[in-house]
């Protein structure tokens, strides 16, 4: 079984260019996370490019089960990003799926 953890992010700031660099410094956190948890089997990491869509910020990862996806979750530099990224979103919407 594999489990597919899909989390996507509002930015809260209405300025462009801040948004922008928000965006891109998330992109970038979440993507230095595979090569430190040994537990993330796929990672993908997307930045809005439609401005009809609600969401600025997607992440879709894939774990073996929801216990590496826990590790995952509690790992030391998945918390520095979350905690950068809770700092910056007004909104988040996450699904965990089996597939």
């Amino acid at each position: 079984m594999t489990l597919r953890h899909v989390v996507m992010w509002k930015l809260a700031s209405t300025d462009e260019a801040e948004r922008a660099e928000q965006a891109a410094r998330i992109k970038a956190g979440l993507e230095s996370l595979p090569a430190v948890i040994p537990e993330i089997e796929r990672f993908e990491v997307g930045v809005n490019s439609l401005p009809v869509n609600e969401f600025d910020v997607v992440l879709v990862s894939d774990f073996a089960d929801e216990a590496a996806l826990q590790r995952y979750v509690v790992h030391p530099e998945h918390e520095k990003v979350a905690s950068y990224i809770r700092s910056v979103v007004s909104g988040r919407a996450a699904v965990d799926a089996e597939g």
